[in-house]
């Protein structure tokens, strides 16, 4: 059975690296990953390859494709290859703990196939939440989203969803949030260790870990925690920022790089002592516009503390 199929009836049958160091002077210059969405591009994978080409972009969102279809998939993978492009991740934005048996069985069968692509695409990950008990937001808030029934699900989810697929090189991950497991460092690092495949890895967004003044106004030592304890791990970054709407009540709102609060000197130095290089993702803005202001503020930050950013 190819490993393509094998997936599906494997989630039916259901020593990390050191912590790299800073870049030290005379090696390769400190060099950043960047990417995003393209509009106006198409399906095609040559000329969506082109196109992230054509914005000075390194790694890309995976483009829209099926575990299985191995005539495109290969095209996926040989055209951004032959760009230098590297496929950052794959997006499976369900929940995994839907309450209903058959949606959450059918949510893990659509987390699996997502991975089983990023392993055929040449993906660095395939990326969802651990999930919600919200009744009716799939990524909602709830008060079980932070207990011991969600870490031990999430554990068991991960496990059956890597052991379903098997890479080889791709990696499964949960994104942090703000108001569900991982929502620390800490928390990322002990979900690494119960899961104990080599196959989960950590995905970064620093924004959806501000919950509070002390980590928004301090955002630069969350983010140096991150990597400190989670960088031989991490695979994929987001890169959004935040503002503070002044209301009665904390209210946090993402916003376009660059017109926020969060450090992104610290965000890329930190991010450019990794020598794996993980890609950094902008995402959540609605027009190639904002995409272009976006990345030309991080590229200017990049300049100004010696980070190459591409």
């Amino acid at each position: 059975m190819g490993r393509a199929a094998a997936w599906s009836a494997g989630l039916a049958a259901s020593a990390a690296p050191a912590r790299p160091g800073a870049v030290e002077k005379g090696a390769q210059p400190a060099a950043a990953r960047l990417g995003g969405p393209v509009f106006g591009a198409g399906s095609d994978p040559e000329r969506l390859a082109r196109a992230h080409k054509q914005l000075g972009y390194a790694a890309a969102y995976c483009p829209p494709a099926r575990a299985g279809d191995l005539d495109r998939v290969r095209a996926i993978r040989k055209a951004f290859a032959r760009e230098g492009i590297v496929i950052a991740e794959v997006g499976r934005w369900v929940n995994l703990l839907a309450r209903d048996p058959k949606e959450r069985k059918a949510n893990l069968e659509r987390v699996a196939e997502g991975l089983a692509l990023a392993e055929e695409a040449g993906a660095l990950c395939c990326v969802d939440i651990v999930g919600s008990f919200h009744p009716n937001v799939w990524y909602g808030p709830h008060p079980k989203n932070i207990s011991r029934e969600c870490f031990d699900a999430a554990v068991e989810n991960a496990r059956k969803i890597i052991d379903a697929v098997k890479p080889r090189r791709a990696k499964f991950c949960y994104e942090m949030m703000g108001w569900t497991i991982p929502d620390s460092p800490d928390a990322y690092l002990e979900l690494i260790r119960a899961v104990d495949r080599k196959a989960f890895g950590a995905h970064l967004d620093p924004c959806n870990l501000i919950n509070s003044p002390r980590r928004f106004y301090d955002n630069a030592a969350v983010i140096r925690e991150c990597f400190r304890k989670l960088g031989p791990w991490i695979v994929s970054c987001h890169a959004k920022d935040l503002a503070w709407k002044i209301e009665m009540n904390v209210h946090f709102l993402e916003v376009r790089p660059g017109l926020g609060q969060i450090d992104y000197k610290t965000y890329l130095r930190e991010l450019a002592r990794l020598p794996h290089r993980p890609p950094l993702m902008m995402e959540h803005l609605s027009k190639a516009e904002d995409y272009a202001a976006a990345a030309a503020f991080i590229r200017k930050t990049g300049r100004e503390i010696g980070v190459a950013v591409s």
